[in-house]
């Protein structure tokens, strides 16, 4: 089961750096800005109101929009693929409790 754990943990540190960018882009964060109606624009309307007219620096939107647009940083890598890797333990971790 040891092999499977650790194939668990990979995969699911390597999907979530591989699919976190595609899914920002599928929501509306793009390089070339937010897409107009999309969840991004929608995030971002209510950022704007909640704040008196803008997104306030460093805010949710603020921080997806930076990623959708130049990518993930190192840290931010780092960040998602160990998020990934605890998402695929704990997955493994229940399929082999209930896999018995």
């Amino acid at each position: 089961m040891v092999i499977g754990t650790v194939l668990a943990i990979a995969g699911g540190a390597v999907s979530t750096v591989v699919l976190a960018p595609a899914a920002l882009g599928a929501m509306g964060f793009t390089a070339g800005g937010i897409i107009a109606g999309s969840t991004a624009a929608g995030m971002m309307s209510s950022a704007a109101a909640a704040s008196g007219g803008g997104v306030a620096a460093g805010s949710l939107v603020a921080v997806l929009q930076s990623v959708g647009a130049a990518g993930l940083s190192t840290a931010g890598t780092a960040v998602t693929a160990g998020v990934g890797g605890a998402v695929g333990y704990i997955g493994s971790a229940i399929a082999s409790k209930f896999g018995k």
